[in-house]
């Protein structure tokens, strides 16, 4: 259904009075009053000219029904405010509202900051000759002074204009501004003060002023759009993104949290944690890490991947049971992890599957680690996380059966190198969540194993982990075997942590440059390698032939000589040919290199190559014999 609302214009007078009263009050996903010194004084003076400055947007809610969102007053407001049921929540105008009521209505100091973010306390006055002088700026007729209300020069030491009396005030002809909508009081007392000085000219002068200030903010109006109170809880969450627009976008967590608060739960606390207790957050990002590392690999996961996951989860069994029902195929509810279905997950929802999917998050580390993948840095989609904790979550123990983990490896890796987890998931996330757990019971292959087919030409380009499919190499290797040139260790979690690994050259980039190789030719995957850091130093920017000899002669001081066969069994494990390593030929190692990453990737897709000429390689050159045909030819059967 469209969006009802109304637009009506209503006095800026009964709009201030309506906030301070708890009439009207915030949406809870608001964020905090942060306008500063100079925001509020354009406000002030635009409003004290008749200028506009916007309409507002609110949310009519209707007496005795159940709050959608978990509400609060406007900052400043007095405490009676926050017990009473508003009848309208400010969507749009939070900011302008409260520097208005803050400055105009509330008769004690106003907490601001200057446009560098101090924290200042200040009172706002009109200068009344000023406000009166045509062609001067309104703006410069708007004055703040400290909290003593002195104005000081000199470091202080000279009070330039003091108004900490009624009396004072009166005769410097300074309004203070929160009397603008009831100014009876301080106006008699300003004309007896220059009756009493036999300059009751004076009082005319406030008369003028009146007239022409004083009115234009006491008579405002504001537009006002007034959404339905059967507005959706999705429309009103659009609404407020599309016109504030010059705020940091909500995510959908906030939106959550505050309609989850409306019902007694506190999301956040949840999530952060809360009376010293590590929160959810915090128990995935250190969960698995290893010495002296801050966080595991579930360090960057968001609370908004949290909802996605569940809601993938509560979506399938509600299209279950609807199928279970006999609800037809083309009637049956999607299962969805869009923001719009973030929006409608019911907090039972979140109850009864939070547990499962933080065991999902975490045994999703697991999965990462038996692949080679032990940093937040190194994992190839972070949004791949998603589909993976929630089906993680679904399956349970059945993960860690050979099969199962041997299918779930060839999902992931598909994933990685058909590059299908940059944009628009949300699809893939809803077929994986389906599609992967039917597989695992003999279904059919997966849209994304199906998807997932890996282009050569691709290795030629890849030169940075901006690359998912270059994190996945470097994981691959690792994975596969992978042994330090130098120590022949393999790289587990506790060697790539404890040796400091990483991806580097394995010609090494001076070398190249000496010889005017192209770096878009020496810098990619094909040249490079996990190795520890200190073998790494060894390498230096000398040609292989070099290092080798030194790996093969114990250099440097103290470590023993490695046979050349042991060393050319650490380089065949990163799928390096030892002879045109030994020999310095560039070009041949390159082909060669790339025709084994090639057959890596098919290994552990499943898909052959396509257009690669890997048809050479077997035995001990291939990984694993992968190219034997009935091994191919039983994966594409799948």
């Amino acid at each position: 259904m469209p969006t009802a609302f109304k637009t009506n214009p209503i006095k800026l007078e009964e709009l201030l009075s309506d906030c301070e009263s708890g009439k009207i009050q915030l949406p809870d996903f608001q964020r905090s009053w942060v306008w500063d010194e100079d925001r509020i004084l354009s406000l002030i003076a635009s409003v004290s000219l008749g200028f506009p400055v916007g309409a507002l947007m609110t949310l009519e809610m209707r007496a005795g029904a159940a709050e959608t969102f978990a509400r609060r007053p406007l900052h400043g407001t007095p405490p009676e405010a926050t017990g009473r049921h508003p009848e309208q929540l400010l969507l749009d105008g939070q900011q302008r509202m409260t520097s208005l009521y803050q400055t105009c209505l509330r008769r004690e100091v106003v907490k601001t900051v200057t446009p560098k973010q101090r924290v200042v306390r200040r009172w706002f006055y009109i200068d009344i000759v000023k406000a009166l002088t045509p062609g001067l700026d309104r703006i410069d007729a708007i004055v703040t002074v400290p909290e003593d209300r002195a104005l000081k020069a000199d470091f202080n030491r000279r009070i330039v204009l003091d108004l900490s009396t009624p009396e004072l005030e009166y005769g410097a002809l300074m309004f203070p501004l929160n009397r603008t909508f009831d100014w009876d009081e301080w106006q008699e007392a300003y004309g007896d003060y220059w009756i009493a000085r036999g300059e009751s000219a004076k009082r005319e002068i406030f008369k003028q002023f009146k007239n022409d200030v004083l009115q234009n903010i006491k008579g405002y109006q504001v537009p006002v759009i007034a959404l339905g109170d059967t507005t959706s809880h999705e429309a009103v969450c659009l609404v407020f993104e599309k016109v504030n627009t010059g705020g940091k976008p909500l995510d959908a967590f906030e939106l959550v949290t505050s309609m989850y608060a409306a019902r007694g739960f506190r999301l956040r606390d949840d999530w952060l944690g809360h009376n010293g207790e590590p929160g959810l957050q915090q128990r995935l990002q250190t969960f698995g890490r290893v010495g002296d590392q801050p966080f595991g690999i579930l360090e960057k996961v968001s609370s908004t991947d949290l909802l996605q996951a569940i809601s993938l989860l509560h979506t399938k069994q509600v299209r279950q049971q609807a199928k279970a029902e006999g609800v037809n195929d083309a009637d049956l509810p999607p299962v969805r992890a869009t923001r719009q279905s973030l929006l409608e997950l019911p907090l039972d929802a979140y109850r009864a599957h939070r547990a499962a999917v933080e065991e999902g998050f975490k045994t999703a580390a697991r999965f990462l680690r038996l692949n080679g993948i032990y940093r937040v840095i190194d994992l190839p989609y972070q949004s791949q996380l998603v589909p993976m904790a929630a089906i993680l979550a679904e399956i349970g123990p059945r993960w860690e059966h050979a099969a199962n983990r041997e299918k779930l490896s060839r999902w992931f890796w598909c994933g990685i190198f058909g590059e299908l987890y940059g944009s628009a998931t949300d699809s893939r996330f809803a077929k994986d969540v389906m599609e992967v757990p039917a597989w695992l019971e003999g279904g059919a292959a997966p849209t994304t194993v199906a998807d997932g087919v890996f282009l050569p030409d691709r290795l030629k380009t890849m030169r940075t982990r901006l690359s998912a499919a270059y994190k996945g190499i470097h994981a691959l290797l690792m994975r596969e075997g992978a042994q330090d040139f130098r120590s022949g260790q393999n790289y587990d979690q506790t060697v790539f942590f404890d040796e400091a690994v990483d991806i580097h050259h394995i010609f090494p980039q001076a070398w190249c440059k000496q010889r005017g190789i192209d770096a878009k030719i020496f810098d990619t995957i094909i040249n490079k390698t996990p190795l520890s850091y200190r073998t790494n130093r060894i390498i230096g920017g000398v040609a292989p032939s070099a290092y080798i000899a030194k790996l093969e002669n114990g250099k440097p001081p103290g470590d023993p000589p490695l046979a050349p066969a042991v060393i050319d069994g650490h380089l065949r494990s990163h799928g390096i040919d030892p002879a045109l390593l030994r020999a310095d030929r560039f070009d041949d190692f390159l082909a060669d290199r790339e025709r084994w990453l090639l057959s890596l990737i098919a290994k552990a897709t499943g898909h052959p190559v396509m257009g690669a000429d890997i048809a050479g390689l077997d035995g001990d050159d291939a990984p694993d014999d992968l190219l034997r045909d009935a091994g191919m030819m039983d994966m594409a059967a799948e």
